[in-house]
């Protein structure tokens, strides 16, 4: 019997990628983190500057963040192309990716500029929400499109080092960011050090410094000397209308994909709007809270998806198998932690948002709603595992078409439907409107797992074969 164990475990040990993959994801999480927290203590300045800021700036931020993340989503796509021309022993094609990247974020930038002067009115005036909240997110809506370049520049230049495996850089830049952004957004919020009060466009501000700060630091990193050598990027600049076209290919669906998963959350939080301040103010908490599963198990699935990019490049699929269960693995032991807090203490981490003097009656209605709202939200972050690993794998393969029709179908029927005739129609109240969110999770986590042991995947690229093979 002890022997039968032995020859278990070690046969589990040998298969499992436990160290390669928190070598790459690890710092990519940490990068996230900080972004997280810098999200996080945004929220936190806001909600102390007023009920009507942290009430505005979650939809427009996540509404801006929609935008962003189609355009970066499609330019950070560079990352499978990299993984899998690295994987296939060909180096020698990544400074033409990379090229093809840049010259998208390029494009994203004038399309970000004709967004925020034509489309922003017209967008919140339709959302319905108050005269009051909606000027407020019209203005940080507004500075987040048009410095938006810089946020996609930084997707793509994280896409160069996380395709080669080399996530350190990216995790540096991200904490630089974050360093920047924190100090300087509360002080553009409060008006404190000799700069002025600004409040919710103080905050914008302070954001698109912080990712002009991150891009010039992956630039740099980027454009050393030894990257310059290595990959022949100034020989390589140029349009290559073959990789250019085939980013599009397969990064637009992929981009869509994510963006279809924002946009669900983003109609959610825009039709909770039509409930009340109080309900508004709580999601937008409880959102907040909740980014601290989500934006590690993007870290990962991030990883994950250059790994099997770099396996199925080597024809071992069987390497990517085991990189994902050892992800989930990771991942579960996380999220079990954080939902002991969620389940068992949720009005003290609630009470990091409500203002020192925030006794008043509708402080309280907040708060506790907001504690109630976590108890599902442990639900979910445990699916989200799943669903955010084997979608990470599919990415890195290039089941991208499968993704985008998997979340449209599934965000169609588990929560833009139900939510705009309910809350509409039907009186839905907030606890029903976020159990619709409980319902599209595990709705991705049985599709998305059932098309990872479907195993199509595995015989996939993104990149032409090689002719020396």
């Amino acid at each position: 019997m002890m022997t039968l164990l032995s020859r278990l475990w070690s046969d589990w040990r040998s298969k499992s990628r436990y160290r390669e993959v928190s070598r790459v994801c690890v710092p990519l999480v940490t990068g996230m983190a900080a972004t997280t927290v810098m999200e996080f203590t945004d929220r936190i300045f806001l909600s102390h500057y007023s009920v009507e800021a942290i009430s505005a700036v979650v939809p427009a931020g996540v509404t801006a963040f929609l935008l962003l993340c189609l355009l970066g989503g499609v330019s950070g796509y560079v990352s499978v192309f990299i993984a899998q021309y690295h994987g296939s022993g060909r180096p020698e094609r990544v400074g033409a990716v990379l090229w093809q990247g840049i010259f998208f974020t390029i494009l994203s930038g004038f399309i970000l500029l004709l967004f925020a002067s034509f489309a922003t009115t017209p967008l919140f005036t339709l959302v319905g929400h108050s005269p009051g909240i909606r000027s407020l997110e019209e203005i940080y809506f507004k500075i987040l499109c048009q410095g938006g370049i810089l946020y996609v520049a930084v997707q793509t230049l994280s896409g160069f080092f996380t395709g080669k495996g080399q996530t350190r850089p990216v995790m540096l830049a991200n904490i630089l960011g974050m360093a920047i952004n924190i100090p300087l957004d509360y002080a553009l919020i409060n008006g404190l050090w000799g700069l002025p009060e600004l409040g919710i466009r103080g905050a914008g501000i302070a954001t698109v410094i912080a990712w002009a700060v991150t891009a010039g630091f992956l630039t740099l990193c980027t454009f050393s000397l030894g990257q310059r050598r290595e990959y022949r990027l100034f020989e390589t600049m140029g349009l290559d209308r073959e990789i250019f076209f085939r980013l599009l290919r397969y990064g637009v669906p992929g981009a869509l994909q994510y963006s279809m998963d924002i946009f669900a959350f983003t109609f959610f939080i825009l039709m909770v709007g039509r409930m009340g301040t109080e309900p508004l103010a709580a999601t937008n908490i409880v959102i907040s809270i909740s980014s601290l599963a989500f934006m590690p198990a993007l870290g990962f699935s991030c990883g994950i998806s250059s790994m099997a990019g770099h396996a199925l490049g080597r024809g071992r699929p069987k390497e990517a198998r085991a990189a994902a269960w050892s992800g989930i693995h990771i991942l579960l032991a996380y999220t079990l932690i954080l939902d002991v807090f969620f389940i068992f203490t949720p009005e003290h981490i609630v009470s990091i948002f409500i203002h020192s003097n925030g006794t008043s009656g509708q402080y309280k209605e907040i708060s506790q709603m907001a504690a109630k709202i976590l108890g599902l939200v442990a639900a979910y972050i445990l699916l989200d595992v799943f669903y955010m690993i084997f979608a990470g794998v599919l990415k890195g393969a290039g089941d991208t078409r499968f993704l985008l029709l998997a979340i449209s179908g599934a965000s169609l029927a588990c929560m833009i439907v139900p939510l705009f005739v309910g809350i509409n129609y039907m009186g839905m109240g907030i606890y029903a409107a976020w159990s619709c969110i409980v319902v599209f999770i595990a709705t991705l986590c049985l599709l998305i797992s059932w098309r990872y042991r479907e195993g199509r995947w595995e015989k996939m690229l993104v990149i032409e074969k090689n002719e020396k093979e």
